[in-house]
């Protein structure tokens, strides 16, 4: 093992520092041994079922009142408010045209002048590219995949919202606001969410015309289906694959754009740092994942459209691949981070099937539509689910919450599969699973009916788990899906740091603390195709901006400091495997600030993480060269940003001393056990500013409703 990074070191590659603040151990001490003797923090490890041991030695110093006397407060430090000043003051329905309207304009002859650079090939990032591109602008694209079409919005399976009404059942564009906004707990911008709504009856045609073979009825008309938490149909799908068309169609136009040489596309190319000048988002630094180069790109403009951090629970639905980095280079270079503990649990996912899994795989939402969830009302009945009669099943869902039974949003859906497998009702391997059944949709429509509907999904799962789900019911449990935290923007997408703009989910902007199905996809489409082009002339309007050269002083700094931690990593040499370390931080999110939150777990979470992240700095074990195809340092850069980002995550989280939407406080509850919020208290955009090492600052945004009463949510 080599020796840890210098004080020096740190500072200059940006690497995280030791800390100094309330020392781990004392957390580990409380909980796992004598306040003066020591003891060991014992973590199971999710992807191996092994248990591992961090000594933790005694200072003596510290009684075993340490962690009781811990206060929310003493871990972060409190900052300035801020507020949206890019929202009109117009009533709500005509804040996006005031907004297009007054914003100034580019003329085509001068777009030819001005650069974008544009992270990300998802939804977002590749309906930005090609908008931007067709607009005149010049473009440089990239991703870390070696196509823009292997970008994980390829993996959405049900639909995407639109407020077409096309089913006449009362849907309009204010309903759409309406349940978003109540989807996400009151804990979003009404602004930013009413606009969403708006634009996306527009995103609908855009995609017709691209050709996208949404399902239709008998007739030729557009069909929909239902989603959670709404009791209307507005989701517009393609089977099981609606992600995969709706990219296939930005992609072409990416394409077209390419062939047209407005759009420069670099694929295999993974940012890992910003470089800011004067103040302004000016280009990136990547790195060829080929030949290992470190290469700098420059531009007027910076994008990011780099998606979610649900990988930061190593175990999700997400694509192995997706992680932090980008966003989280950006939020150490000043950008603020927004309500990072607001993740979103999934309900309907495969369950866990053994100790060596990486991912976990997604269920359709749509599957709810038909299907029924239940267990067994005894927990001792372990028969085959086809022998249990109907007397002795427990349809909980429709039970509790009748007035949308299977339909409640994923946060509530989630919470009661968790709390029914806690009360020893849970079936299948571990009692970790609930039943999704589909007798009788077979019944009432027809097998035939069914495989039209979810053929491919029913697919799916009898090739993971060798089970036919036409025959048996499929076994769910709540997984890691999508994150509604992310780098806090303004109305214009505008982060805190002038020039960067970040569209999908990698911003914070729309869904609050819980999203609704079928909604990620409308974001990013609207994000890219027609917020983001309408926003982002206004800034370049004052462009160009004096030309960067690769020899300025804050371009220098930033490929030095990728390039030291780079070797840092490398040089390390130590005995544990990155996965190793992702694991066990995974297991800790997942118990500590997973579905359920208390505050002695989340301080014991905050004490291990800051421990193993001190360890993976000083033990971790990165094999090859920088110079060649290297997954494993790739990883080790993305790990590094997790460990940073997990604790930030755990501190949102143990601040929030309310339960919202997937931010589920055990401390906060109805007598019923639901989500109990404290609109007095936290009723406020929680953005939070790099503390380098010092503590993280807390920005307030104040949220104000005027067109939605906050009320407690009730889906019964």
């Amino acid at each position: 093992m080599s020796t840890p990074p210098t004080g020096e070191q740190r500072r200059r590659f940006g690497l995280p520092h030791r800390h100094r603040r309330e020392p781990a151990q004392d957390f580990a001490q409380h909980h796992d041994g004598d306040a003066t003797g020591g003891g060991t923090a014992t973590a199971t490890d999710s992807g191996t079922g092994t248990t591992m041991e961090t000594s933790t030695q005694a200072t003596g110093s510290h009684g075993s009142s340490s962690f009781r006397s811990l206060d929310a407060d003493s871990v972060f430090e409190a900052g300035a408010p801020i507020e949206d000043k890019k929202a009109p003051h117009v009533s709500i329905e005509k804040r996006w045209d005031e907004r297009k309207f007054n914003a100034k304009l580019v003329n085509p002859a001068n777009r030819r002048k001005l650069s974008v650079i544009i992270v990300g090939t998802g939804l977002a990032g590749a309906s930005a590219a090609a908008t931007l591109g067709e607009a005149g602008y010049h473009v440089k694209s990239f991703c870390y995949q070696d196509s823009p079409r292997r970008a994980h919005s390829i993996a959405a399976q049900g639909g995407i919202n639109a407020a077409k009404n096309y089913r006449n059942d009362g849907d309009s564009v204010y309903r759409l606001f309406y349940d978003t906004v109540k989807g996400g707990d009151f804990r979003s911008r009404e602004s930013n969410v009413y606009r969403l709504a708006q634009v996306s009856t527009q995103i609908i045609d855009q995609c017709v015309a691209q050709g996208v073979p949404f399902a239709r009825e008998y007739g030729g008309l557009l069909d929909n289906r239902s989603f959670g938490g709404v009791q209307v149909s507005r989701t517009f799908y393609a089977r099981g694959q609606t992600g995969q068309q709706l990219l296939i169609g930005a992609y072409q136009a990416l394409e077209r754009q390419i062939a047209a040489k407005t759009v420069e596309m670099h694929t295999r190319h993974e940012m890992l740092e910003l470089i800011v000048v004067d103040g302004r988002a000016r280009g990136v630094v990547v790195r060829d994942m080929v030949s290992g180069e470190i290469e700098t790109h420059l531009a007027d403009v910076v994008v990011l459209c780099t998606g979610g951090y649900g990988n930061v629970f190593y175990l999700s639905t997400n694509a192995m691949g997706c992680n932090v980095t980008a966003t989280w280079r950006a939020h150490r270079k000043g950008a603020l981070f927004a309500n990072p503990c607001y993740t979103q649990i999934h309900p309907t996912c495969i369950p866990v099937s053994g100790d060596y899994q990486s991912k976990l795989t997604l269920m359709s939402e749509s599957l709810r539509n038909d299907g029924r969830i239940w267990v067994p009302k005894s927990g001792e009945d372990k028969r085959d689910p086809r022998e249990i009669p109907e007397d002795e099943r427990d349809y909980y869902l429709e039970r509790i919450y009748p007035a949308f039974g299977n339909l409640v949003p994923r946060d509530i859906a989630s919470r009661a599969a968790k709390n029914v497998c806690d009360e020893g009702r849970g079936v299948g391997p571990g009692g970790l699973g609930v039943y999704l059944d589909f007798a009788d949709a077979i019944d009432r429509m027809g097998r035939k009916a069914v495989e039209a509907k979810y053929g491919n999904l029913f697919d799916m799962y009898a090739q993971i788990t060798g089970e036919n789900p036409y025959e048996t019911p499929m076994r769910i449990y709540p997984a890691v899906h999508y994150t509604m935290g992310g780098l806090w923007v303004d109305y214009d997408l505008e982060s805190s740091i002038p020039g960067l703009f970040v569209a999908g989910e990698a911003n914070f902007s729309d869904h609050g603390a819980n999203r609704l199905g079928a909604s990620a996809l409308m974001q990013g489409l609207a994000d890219g195709y027609f917020v983001l082009p309408n926003t982002i002339n206004d800034y370049l309007a004052s462009g160009p901006y004096p030309k960067v050269e690769e020899d300025h002083p804050a371009v220098v700094e930033a490929v030095e400091s990728v390039k030291g931690r780079i070797e840092t990593l490398l040089g390390i040499q130590g005995t544990r495997t990155v996965d190793s370390f992702h694991k066990e931080l995974g297991h800790i999110m997942w118990d500590y600030c997973g579905m359920e939150r208390t505050e002695e777990g989340l301080c014991k979470a905050i004490g291990r993480i800051r421990e193993l992240r001190d360890e993976f700095w000083s033990d971790v074990k990165v094999l090859g060269a920088n110079e060649e195809i290297n997954q494993a340092l790739e990883r080790a850069g993305r790990v590094a940003d997790f460990l940073e980002l997990g604790e930030l995550m755990c501190i949102d989280a143990l601040h929030r001393r309310e339960s919202c939407g997937g931010h589920f406080r055990a401390e906060s509850q109805t007598e019923d056990g639901e989500a109990l919020r404290h609109d007095d208290e936290f009723a406020y955009v929680a953005a939070w500013e790099y503390g380098g090492e010092g503590k993280p600052v807390l920005h307030k945004e104040d949220l104000h409703y005027e067109y939605v009463e906050m009320k407690q949510r009730s889906y019964k």
